[in-house]
């Protein structure tokens, strides 16, 4: 990936410049992304649904992409009039940046926007977790009391942490869990860091009692989390995953959880969003689930449309485009 890159665009072509289109969201408002238009004099399109905004892609002239919908090939081979496709947010696994590469079509994201939010709750949940408070409220909610529930977990000062990943949010969970004292070591083959200790891949899955992940969804790391990997992990350990949900097999981890090997997991994505109504993991015990909202916060929705609409004029005006994919 590189940081930046440039689109050239011309007076002409500018007149000739379709539609702005957001997929469909879950934002408050887009007043921003309305301004936009209005200072470049563009229609905007707010996609209700994915059949709408497949169906607007042709005269689109900026594609604006949540986590609700998906440009595939056919919506690159579509587009007649797209100068970029711009991601709210850093990950890209909804788009097809090969297609986008062969179309011509440069691909933007907006990495950093809610860094420390993400990082937060991973680090929240993973504390959550090695205190084991999911199983002392299932506990209490199931008519039960304290039992056997904490005996096995470490203190702080002896807790053993795998942060997986060492990109933004991976470097602020590794400080946080050091600064309480944890014993923090960290694996990523393309970022070098000395913040912490590195340590090889398969010892910090299998020595650990938190693995927090932080890594992108593709071909090479999904089910990074396999069954395999689950039976290898120090019994009693727990996982974090705030990144993308097709990093686990879910249907292995229920079964770990299950088993009480796995003793606890935080998870804020899933392979499949909404989590269906009769997805394995609903019934599973010990496990903390958030709706794909770690991002969140009263400042990060504001910074991440304000990203984005840095990148639209960017490209509408011929400079170079931040954050390039492709």
């Amino acid at each position: 990936m590189t940081d930046t890159g440039s689109f050239e665009t011309s007076s002409s072509n500018l007149r000739d410049l379709g539609t702005i289109l957001v997929a469909p969201h879950q934002f408050p408002e887009v007043e921003r992304e309305k301004r936009l238009a209005d200072e470049f004099g563009m229609e905007i399109i707010i996609s209700p649904d994915v059949q709408s905004f497949h169906a607007a892609i042709p005269d689109a002239a900026l594609v604006l992409v949540t986590p609700y919908a998906r440009v595939e090939a056919a919506d690159f081979d579509a587009m007649k009039r797209c100068v970029a496709v711009i991601r709210y947010g850093i990950g890209y696994d909804n788009i097809d940046v090969e297609a986008a590469r062969k179309a011509g079509v440069p691909v933007s994201i907006v990495p950093g926007a809610a860094s420390e939010e993400v990082g937060s709750h991973a680090f929240t949940m993973g504390l959550a977790l090695a205190r084991r408070i999911p199983a002392g409220q299932e506990s209490i909610a199931g008519g039960g009391w304290a039992g056997s529930i904490g005996l096995d977990t470490p203190r702080f000062s002896e807790l053993d942490v795998a942060v997986i990943g060492m990109g933004r949010i991976g470097r602020r969970v590794a400080e946080w869990y050091s600064a309480v004292g944890a014993n923090v070591r960290a694996y990523d083959p393309f970022i070098e860091f000395d913040t912490v200790p590195a340590a090889p891949l398969d010892e910090l899955l299998e020595q650990s009692d938190v693995v927090s992940l932080h890594l992108p969804l593709t071909t090479e790391t999904r089910h990074f989390v396999s069954a395999d990997v689950l039976k290898r992990m120090r019994k009693g350990s727990t996982i974090v995953n705030v990144s993308r949900g097709g990093l686990i097999d879910e249907e292995a981890l229920a079964d770990a959880l299950r088993s009480g090997h796995i003793a606890g997991a935080g998870l804020d994505v899933f392979s499949q969003e909404p989590l269906p109504a009769d997805h394995v993991l609903r019934n599973a015990p010990n496990l903390i689930m958030t709706p794909h909202v770690s991002w969140r916060s009263n400042r990060a929705l504001e910074t991440l449309q304000e990203g984005v609409v840095l990148r639209c004029r960017q490209a509408l005006t011929g400079q170079p485009l931040s954050d390039l994919v492709t």
